[in-house]
């Protein structure tokens, strides 16, 4: 991945994507935070993994257009506090494929990559995910970096429907899952740069 910018245009992508993605979900919760974790998160984690400085800042930023299909999810569906139907579930898990239609066609690195990452971050390294089943590394790899940033985004933000899990006991469960939903080596960063996501986490 080469990628050849001066810095006001990287600048303006990088705006312009994060209001795309904050646009997107706003109707479910106030995301500003959970999108600029997801962004710090996966920028580390690929730097961790020994990517390239511009391709860690490209999977970075196109993180945060992980979830931008749900802005085709009916509201009450997103707002639900309790059980899916299944479905209901069903219509829940379409938006990895909504994401990517909206994001496809684009020659923007950042928007390319976001179309990768919003339709396979619910992948799952055994084949257990959504939407296509994928497994390992057919899974492309800037969605399983996002995978377990978003995991562990999830698990210790707190919701409405749910309390926030100590951040130890987070790690606990991402590590106890390589293999089995997340790529090994995306764990193995994980679990190296812990002490720096901790501090990200806590970054207002």
């Amino acid at each position: 991945m080469v990628i050849l910018r001066n810095t006001n245009q990287g600048n303006e992508i990088s705006e312009l994507v994060s209001r795309m993605a904050y646009f997107a979900e706003l109707r479910e919760w106030d995301n500003r935070g959970h999108l600029s974790r997801i962004r710090a998160f996966c920028l580390l984690l690929s730097k961790q993994m020994g990517l390239s400085k511009s391709e860690s800042e490209v999977i970075a930023i196109a993180s945060m257009l992980h979830d931008v299909g749900k802005i085709n999810t009916p509201i009450e569906l997103l707002n639900r506090v309790g059980d899916y139907q299944p479905n209901e579930w069903k219509v829940i898990e379409k938006h990895t494929i909504d994401g990517a239609q909206f994001l496809s066609d684009s020659h923007v690195m950042e928007i390319q990559t976001g179309k990768v990452i919003a339709e396979s971050h619910h992948e799952r390294w055994d084949g257990s995910g959504y939407p296509y089943h994928r497994k390992g590394e057919t899974i492309p790899l800037p969605a399983r970096i996002c995978a377990v940033a978003d995991v562990f985004d999830a698990l210790t933000t707190p919701r409405p429907y749910k309390q926030a899990s100590h951040p130890l006991d987070a790690k606990r469960l991402i590590e106890n899952s390589s293999g089995i939903l997340f790529d090994p080596v995306v764990v193995s960063a994980f679990v190296k740069g812990f002490d720096s996501l901790i501090k990200l986490k806590q970054t207002p």
